[in-house]
């Protein structure tokens, strides 16, 4: 048995098809996947739209309607229960970076690999650059709908809550949030891409002079890949969470003015009593 053969193969991780441009470099690999799993995204939103907006006599919805459905209905539920109210910008974003999120992290599931050189279609939020960029748009976002709720004044001072003292831990905290939400996607699927480089490594694994490597590298491969797809969608799933979460701390205070408002409107005076009939002289 040659087990170490395994550990001598040349793994490489985290290269990218690099070019130059003005002084700048691109990974062009990232590019081109980003821009395929957001042209699914565009096509599978207009085809959702038009299944939802065709009539039909039975009225029995399909499946993409019940999946769309109950996306929807969950990060609403998410953005009422941190907003106070649903957000049409914060429901809008946090679907359309769960969907994109969760495609991109599956397009490493399709054979794209000729060879050991070429790689197709990598998932692209195994890229720093990518991950950094939705976190920065996540975070933008967060802060203007803060600003938009609250005003400057009462938005920064959020950080000078619940002591003056803590204003510099306040604000490492918040820049901190776009760097732990890109590293926690890049992390979780980086290390799905160096787990298939180390399975596919085990077709060097022979007992004796009978190569059971390549065997055992399929049947590792399928499984892994399978327990990959549930990592992309729980990533996915986090991601968008976090987003909805961002949002409603950013305007925290608001939605609770609103919904103590709305309380305050609907709830019966508890000291009010019914008035007593009248009896006949």
């Amino acid at each position: 048995m040659t087990p170490a053969v395994i550990w001598a193969t040349d793994i490489k991780i985290g290269e990218h098809v690099q070019r130059q441009f003005l002084g700048m470099t691109f990974n062009m690999d990232t590019i081109w996947t980003t821009l395929v799993a957001g042209t699914i995204v565009v096509v599978l939103g207009f085809w959702a739209r038009h299944q939802l907006t065709r009539n039909i006599d039975d009225h029995v919805p399909t499946k993409l309607q019940i999946l769309w459905e109950l996306v929807v209905d969950q990060v609403k539920e998410q953005v009422e229960d941190n907003l106070g109210r649903v957000n049409p910008f914060a429901v809008a974003l946090a679907v359309s970076l769960f969907f994109f999120i969760l495609i991109a992290n599956w397009l490493e599931m399709i054979p794209s690999e000729p060879n050991e050189h070429y790689h197709f279609l990598p998932a692209p939020t195994s890229d720093t650059n990518l991950t950094y960029a939705m976190a920065l748009v996540v975070m933008i976002g967060a802060w203007s709908y803060g600003i938009q709720q609250n005003g400057v004044q009462g938005y920064l001072s959020h950080f000078l809550k619940p002591y003056p003292f803590l204003l510099p831990l306040n604000i490492i905290e918040e820049i901190t949030k776009p760097i732990s939400l890109a590293l926690r996607l890049f992390g979780n699927i980086f290390a799905g891409g160096i787990l298939l480089a180390l399975i596919a490594s085990l077709t060097a694994w022979t007992v004796g002079v009978i190569p059971i490597g390549g065997v055992l590298s399929v049947a590792f491969a399928i499984l892994w890949k399978l327990f990959d797809m549930a990592i992309g969608g729980i990533q996915a799933f986090i991601f968008a969470l976090l987003t909805v979460l961002y949002f409603g701390m950013a305007g925290a205070g608001h939605g609770e003015d609103l919904s103590e408002e709305h309380s305050d409107d609907t709830e019966p005076d508890a000291e009010a009593k019914p008035a007593e009939p009248e009896l006949a002289a």
